[in-house]
């Protein structure tokens, strides 16, 4: 029977993407293999416990909602998920994938919606990025940057452009490290306001959705399961 290690399983507010707002059902898988500057899921690197797929099926179909968000960690190091992604599917959940973009997403079910967290250099991690991903992005899947200060917003209108990003997906997320997240600092890494982010997207008349982690507006940010 096949099973993966498992952080947290919850029911929440979606605090992100462009189903920012809407009850959510939450998988967080263990593990990952990057160490970005501003992670503010440690927890989920070693914490957890197996789980069959049956039973993570059943706990989480007791909720009254049908779009869950597989999350982590980083969930495609596990190489069930795509058993349990397919089999969500099936029983026709929406499935949405978050992941770093470090791991190939091409061997996701495709009607899954993969949420492709392309790292900026201020992450510390810009160089694990799988390019190779932007190939197969399709209209509904959504991409995603994390930004800590200028430059990197700079480096992800490179980006945008250089990899025509805007006639691939319909959605591009841009995420400022928010001073919500853990008061003026996040593991050494200075916040950057939603206003400065904002007044830089306006600027440059920049077709992205700004996005503030809902989530940590609505609950203590140091909250987990939520």
């Amino acid at each position: 029977m096949a099973r993966l290690l498992i952080n947290e399983l919850f029911f929440s507010i979606q605090g992100e993407s462009s189903r920012l707002g809407r009850p959510c059902v939450f998988v967080r898988l263990r593990g990952c293999h990057l160490r970005c500057r501003y992670c503010d899921t440690e927890y989920a690197f070693k914490e957890g416990e197996g789980m069959e797929i049956d039973e993570i099926i059943e706990r989480i179909s007791r909720w009254p909602c049908r779009l869950v968000e597989l999350t982590g960690g980083e969930p495609l190091l596990q190489k069930p998920v795509h058993e349990l992604m397919r089999r969500l599917c099936d029983q026709g959940w929406t499935v949405l994938l978050e992941t770093s973009g470090a791991c190939p997403i091409d061997t996701c079910d495709e009607r899954v919606v993969r949420i492709v967290d392309i790292k900026t250099p201020g992450s510390g991690e810009s160089e694990r990025n799988c390019w190779e991903n932007v190939e197969v992005l399709r209209r509904t899947d959504e991409v995603k940057f994390v930004i800590t200060d200028r430059a990197d917003y700079e480096w992800m209108r490179g980006v945008i452009d250089r990899y025509d990003l805007k006639d691939r997906v319909d959605t591009i997320l841009v995420s400022p490290v928010n001073e919500q997240a853990a008061g003026t600092e996040i593991k050494g890494c200075a916040a950057l306001s939603m206003r400065t982010v904002a007044e830089w997207v306006l600027e440059d008349g920049l077709d992205v959705l700004l996005q503030p982690q809902l989530h940590k507006a609505i609950w203590d940010p140091s909250t987990r399961g939520v």
